[in-house]
């Protein structure tokens, strides 16, 4: 009798340790997942745990927790001070690039002596680059850090196309470079950034249009898909390297082919950048000595929480 009621009080026993094992384990956890939420929110402080009530898992989880919010504070003001550093150049900068065009164009047009316009048409090309590097690194900065963010809204993508010819048609027809749109037999449409994907697409065929010889065609045709709508700018121009593709749309990157060709190596990464903050992609492809192929593929249907770069 007694061994049976003591084998019985050694159940309840381990039962009870068993509860009290669980309910420790559940309190941990609960706890745990208490910090991970506030650090998803952005909330969490290493002050706010009692180092008294909990485990060392957690002290270690806590101190993880801290330092990963330190780390991102410290990478917000540095990307600050950069934004900031970029603006007060682009501002400071913005009335000399002016007067360096304005007097530019005006050697150009009333100096007699040709080698003085030769001079003035060279200053110009040269004021024109530094504008459109400082300009670009401005809408890059503020793209990266939310300070601008990309607006989605359903709209028809031959339309889009159609007005990205009629502002870049000047430049083509510069080069006597043939500016065609093919918007497809029925009404394409999207989710896109009215602005922002025009200039994306802008940046392409500027590109498209800058290495085509003179002759040459480039061509915005418009695509369906069921998850994605399209957008080609199709080139006749010198084409791309294979082993190259994967690196032109690094910051900076110029292929060896077009160093000679005015350029700073920015604008198929504000491309890309635009499009990707959209929910969308570009794929290239090329073939050398025949010309390149820029894809957009811009979501059919609204997508959330893609604004951000």
């Amino acid at each position: 009798m007694e061994m049976i009621i003591f084998g019985t009080g050694m159940l309840v026993l381990a039962a009870g340790v068993c509860l009290y094992g669980r309910q420790k384990e559940r309190r941990l956890l609960e706890r745990l997942e208490s910090m991970l939420e506030k650090a998803r929110s952005g909330s969490f402080r290493q002050e706010e745990i009692d180092e008294t009530m909990v485990s060392s898992v957690e002290n270690s989880m806590a101190r993880f927790l801290e330092d990963s919010r330190l780390a991102e504070e410290n990478m917000n003001q540095r990307k600050e001070r950069v934004q900031t550093m970029i603006s007060d150049i682009s501002h400071q900068t913005a009335i000399p690039i002016s007067n360096i065009l304005v007097y530019s164009q005006l050697l150009e047009e009333d100096c007699t002596d040709p080698q003085m316009r030769e001079y003035g048409t060279v200053i110009r090309q040269q004021g024109e680059k530094l504008q459109f590097l400082l300009d670009s690194l401005v809408k890059i900065s503020r793209l990266e850090n939310g300070i601008i963010q990309t607006v989605p809204q359903k709209g028809e993508l031959g339309e889009l196309a159609c007005q990205v010819k009629s502002l870049m048609e000047q430049k083509a027809g510069e080069k006597q470079i043939s500016l065609e749109v093919k918007p497809g037999k029925e009404k394409v449409y999207a989710w896109f950034d009215r602005k922002w994907t025009r200039e994306a697409l802008m940046n392409l065929v500027d590109n498209a249009v800058k290495y085509t010889p003179s002759g040459g065609k480039v061509t915005l045709e418009v695509v369906s898909y069921s998850l994605f709508s399209r957008i080609d700018v199709r080139d006749t121009g010198i084409g791309i390297e294979e082993e190259e593709l994967p690196e032109i749309f690094q910051r900076f990157y110029r292929s060896r082919d077009v160093l000679s060709e005015e350029g700073v190596g920015l604008g198929l990464y504000l491309a890309r950048e635009i499009v990707r903050s959209q929910g969308g992609y570009i794929k290239v492809s090329s073939k050398k000595g025949e010309g390149s192929v820029f894809s957009v593929f811009l979501p059919s249907e609204k997508r959330e929480n893609v604004s951000r770069l």
